[in-house]
């Protein structure tokens, strides 16, 4: 079977393949979750310092890796440097097993983050060297729902290995061998998408990278991001407070990322349908969604809320994907999507900080102040866009 790429024809098996890479991104720092409360007994002596290590230090060291392999993927080819990715990933998840200590834990930790710094800019510039025009917009909302169907299935996977032994959960860390045994064939296909033009000026041989609209991107991504990760660190606490134990939790956050996954399945219909406006459609959703969580006790209208911001935010992010790979050329758009990406990760490490020091400052208090704080800063973002819309249609 021959996929349509906009510029040639790709096997059945390399999409697969170009899938499994994507869907690896969103594996980091997942199995450890599950386990934190059964590693404070495991491990006595560990501090509580050393478990969050657990689950920041891959984050942290995916930012520069990603900045390294945007910049190294051409100068020592793409297919062997998403393999390196690939098997380092794989070994982080095989040494894991034979752990015997927290600092050991640790390590493998950051060569999980490591592996996965490299593998996250080529996973999204795979569906650039291979896709473009209309089929390229649709490959990156399908990347965009394998990602979030990733993170909600193998959560309710590991949480169940937890339950078993401690250790099963890095089972979903061995994934990469799926992707290992694919990658032949995306590098056997590439000679059929081998024309590199595409439908814009910068893919057709423009040279450079248009830094100012990146910068753009950039920005709305890094914002819409930390917005929504209120969603997933605080809703917990939010509907504890409210009576609701950690299965209704994990049952709401789940329908909060399918949400995120569901206009990737239609994303050229959306961008059809609202156009240039997409983005500011996005952040309303987002900000209304956030606000409605932060004004209403009941359960129903708190699901409503988590599934208005997750479809913004679901909305914003393929489409985003897709116009930052016409702002360079061939050459560099895996660098480009490469200070993208950062943004992503940037914005999980640093919500916590921002939310906890407006509340220092402000002397807020309670679970419910996040969503506020974001909702309103959403808002001022939405008619920043809002102004800016009027001012390109009159310009």
């Amino acid at each position: 079977m021959k996929i349509n790429t906009g510029k040639g024809f790709i096997s059945l098996w390399a999409l697969l393949g170009i899938w499994s890479v994507s869907a690896l991104t969103s594996l980091p720092g997942l199995a450890i979750s599950p386990i934190a409360e059964k590693l404070v007994s495991i491990f006595p002596t560990a501090t509580d310092v050393e478990i969050q290590l657990l689950t920041t230090l891959p984050s942290l060291l995916i930012i520069p890796f990603i900045l390294w392999a945007g910049y190294i993927s051409d100068r020592i080819g793409y297919i062997r440097l998403l393999y390196i990715g690939l098997v380092l990933f794989l070994l982080s998840g095989a040494l894991y097993f034979v752990c015997e200590n927290m600092t050991q834990l640790i390590a493998v930790s950051a060569l999980l983050g490591v592996g996965a710094g490299i593998i996250v800019p080529l996973s999204t510039s795979l569906v650039s060297r291979f896709f473009a025009g209309e089929e390229r917009t649709r490959q990156y909302g399908y990347v965009s729902a394998i990602n979030n169907i990733a993170l909600v299935v193998a959560t309710a996977i590991t949480g169940w290995l937890a339950d078993i032994q401690w250790r099963l959960p890095f089972l979903v860390y061995l994934l990469p061998i799926f992707s290992i045994l694919l990658v032949p064939l995306i590098k056997r296909d590439e000679g059929g998408v081998a024309d590199t033009k595409s439908v814009t000026g910068k893919e057709s041989g423009a040279s450079g990278i248009d830094y100012g609209r990146l910068i753009k991107y950039m920005l709305y991504y890094f914002l819409a991001t930390y917005l929504v990760m209120v969603v997933s660190i605080d809703l917990p606490f939010l509907l504890g407070e409210r009576g609701h134990d950690s299965a209704v939790s994990g049952i709401v956050i789940a329908v909060f990322f399918v949400a995120i996954m569901l206009p990737g399945l239609f994303v050229n219909r959306l961008i059809v349908f609202l156009g240039r406006n997409i983005l500011m459609w996005a952040m309303l959703l987002v900000s209304l969604g956030l606000l409605d969580v932060f004004f209403n006790s009941s359960l129903l209208f708190v699901v409503i809320g988590c599934v208005a911001a997750g479809f913004g935010y679901g909305m914003a992010q393929p489409y985003i994907y897709d116009v930052t790979s016409s702002l360079a050329p061939p050459q560099k758009v895996t660098f480009t999507l490469a200070l993208l990406m950062t943004m992503n990760y940037v914005a999980i490490v640093v919500c916590p900080f921002i939310v906890e020091g407006a509340q220092d400052l402000i002397g807020a208090k309670g679970v419910r102040f996040p969503f506020l704080l974001n909702g309103i800063i959403g808002l001022l973002a939405t008619a920043i866009l809002v102004v800016r819309s009027f001012y390109v249609r009159n310009k």
